[in-house]
């Protein structure tokens, strides 16, 4: 039988008090943090956040901390996580892709966000694949423009995949990393030949930031329908109901 998380670190536990938002002291945009996040991308200009009111609570101590949270938190003590140098120089590089387009590059930061989180409760994805999934899914998107006069998601499909895997190559990933990230890419709007965890946390992640955008107008009835329907794992679909559907008034 599977370990269920601990109240610590579930957040049905929480108070409201442990979601809250934090200035980004480059640009001064609002970054969402939960109490346990020991950085986050800010979503404004990209920079590394630190969260000046982390609280582990029993992590810091549990031994299946780093199961619970997906990183080790003696080692975020220490130091900025685990994942930095790789998210940071797979930033750098979509950044000078997409240059002065500051729309598609915060689009990719949220989605990396939103990747985290979701990766978080579901167990077993390989984080290299998620990252850089979420960091590059997009990247085709101004080449499929020009050749094809279009974004559509079927043009960035097939224009995503070879700008991505130079990149990815000469970040030092291994061809199994690589080709996994590209297929994700290749299928992140069509969803045809693809269904690995992987794709399924990018998959929701793209959603859970696309929704507020492709439908403002959407009534609470409609969005709870278009999430059930759309989402693909447990852990996306929660933060999507939490965070997309209107709260009621507290009393």
């Amino acid at each position: 039988m599977g370990r269920t998380m601990c109240p610590g670190q579930d957040t049905a536990f929480w108070r409201p008090g442990d979601i809250y938002e934090i200035t980004c002291g480059q640009c001064g945009a609002e970054v969402e943090f939960f109490k346990d996040d020991a950085s986050r991308r800010c979503p404004g200009c990209g920079s590394r956040v630190q969260n000046p009111k982390l609280n582990l609570g029993c992590a810091q101590w549990c031994e299946h901390a780093k199961e619970c949270l997906g990183y080790d938190p003696q080692a975020v003590l220490d130091s900025e996580g685990e994942d930095t140098p790789l998210v940071d120089r797979l930033i750098a590089a979509m950044k000078r892709t997409f240059g002065a387009d500051q729309r598609r590059v915060s689009h990719a930061l949220a989605v990396l966000e939103r990747a985290k989180e979701i990766m978080r409760g579901e167990k077993g994805a390989d984080p290299k694949v998620v990252l850089s999934a979420a960091v590059l899914h997009d990247i085709g998107i101004q080449e499929a423009e020009r050749k094809h006069g279009s974004n559509a998601g079927r043009w960035q499909e097939i224009e995503g995949p070879p700008i991505a895997e130079p990149i990815m190559k000469e970040l030092g990933l291994d061809e199994a990393t690589r080709d996994h990230v590209a297929k994700i890419i290749a299928n992140h709007h069509s969803a045809k030949d693809i269904d690995t965890l992987e794709f399924r946390i990018l998959w929701d992640a793209d959603w859970l930031v696309n929704i507020p955008e492709e439908y403002p107008d959407h009534t609470p009835e409609k969005l709870e329908k278009l999430i059930h329907k759309v989402f693909k794992t447990a852990s996306g679909r929660k933060l999507a109901l939490e965070r997309l559907l209107p709260r009621p008034p507290i009393a």
